[in-house]
């Protein structure tokens, strides 16, 4: 991965949707050149996938929380199976692979904490999460404060 793919993820994490000449032209290729570096950074696990979020989805001020759960898998869990699980979860807004005592942290939005005992449960029964540590977030979020 090179600067131009980190320009490109960046553009892609701002609008998932921009079309493949677009892209090109935001960062100085043909439209063939954009689309073939996208398809390598899926087909290399860099992009995982793409999702709709709905203004449902997303909790403005005091009408969610925003949490960061970082996982410990069980030893018998598949680090794949738990990234694919955990993206396909509404609540997690994004998955990263860490280093250091535990495998992953979670960026989160819940309703409450009711909502975000239940992602939890399921995290652990469902997707191997041997472990979790949660930490709330205390500031504003980023949208509300426009």
């Amino acid at each position: 991965m090179d600067s131009l793919d980190s320009e490109i993820i960046g553009i892609l994490r701002e609008d998932g949707r921009i079309s493949f000449s677009a892209l090109g032209a935001a960062v100085g290729l043909s439209t063939n050149a954009a689309a073939a570096r996208v398809r390598k950074l899926e087909a290399n696990g860099v992009i995982v996938g793409y999702r709709a979020i709905l203004a449902d989805d997303t909790p403005l001020g005091a009408l969610g929380l925003e949490a960061f759960i970082d996982v410990r898998l069980r030893a018998d869990a598949d680090s794949e199976a738990f990234l694919h699980a955990a993206l396909g979860e509404p609540e997690v807004r994004d998955a990263v692979h860490v280093t250091g005592p535990y495998d992953y942290l979670l960026h989160v939005w819940v309703a409450d904490t009711t909502h975000l005992n239940g992602l939890l449960h399921r995290l652990k029964k469902k997707a191997g999460a041997g472990q979790t540590q949660t930490r709330l977030a205390l500031r504003p979020p980023a949208t509300a404060r426009e």
